[in-house]
């Protein structure tokens, strides 16, 4: 293993602790909150530091070299998924168990997946196959659970 993959393994691992808990801080902070202004706030802090480290770093001119087709990808991924996603997600969160909402929410690899398959014409391989059965069997797993809880 060298640097470059143990600096990946430390990152996904930090990557995967932040994106775990952070559920769990916004459901606490959603209680009195509506989603919208949840939303409104993590962007307006997330844009405040980025801001201010664009401009300690010299980066700020950075962004006079984005093409207008970049730009309007990013652009189109922050409303796709910065504003109407997280938007959804905040929705359901502030109604429903964090531990059930998550698993479902988290499966958008799935989606992916078949996308990188069919726009990015990623090939079909055995490892693909098998992550994309065992996501739609963690969604139906845990969609089966809602249901059960429900009933009893």
């Amino acid at each position: 293993m060298n640097q470059n993959d143990v600096t990946a393994v430390v990152l996904l691992g930090i990557t995967m602790v932040l994106w775990g808990s952070t559920p769990v801080i916004e459901k606490i902070g959603l209680r009195d909150v509506e989603p919208l202004t949840g939303l409104f706030i993590r962007s307006l802090v997330v844009t405040a530091i980025l801001f201010v480290v664009f401009i300690c770093t010299g980066r700020i001119h950075d962004l006079a070299r984005v093409s207008m087709g970049d730009f309007s990808l990013f652009a189109a991924s922050g409303l796709m998924s910065g504003l109407l996603g997280t938007w959804a997600y905040y929705y359901v969160l502030r109604t429903g168990m964090a531990s059930k909402i998550v698993p479902i929410a988290a499966s958008y690899p799935l989606i992916t997946a078949l996308l990188g398959m069919l726009i990015l014409r990623e090939g079909i391989t055995l490892q693909r196959v098998a992550g994309i059965i065992f996501t739609v069997a963690g969604i139906i797993f845990t969609v089966a659970g809602i249901i059960l809880i429900k009933w009893s």
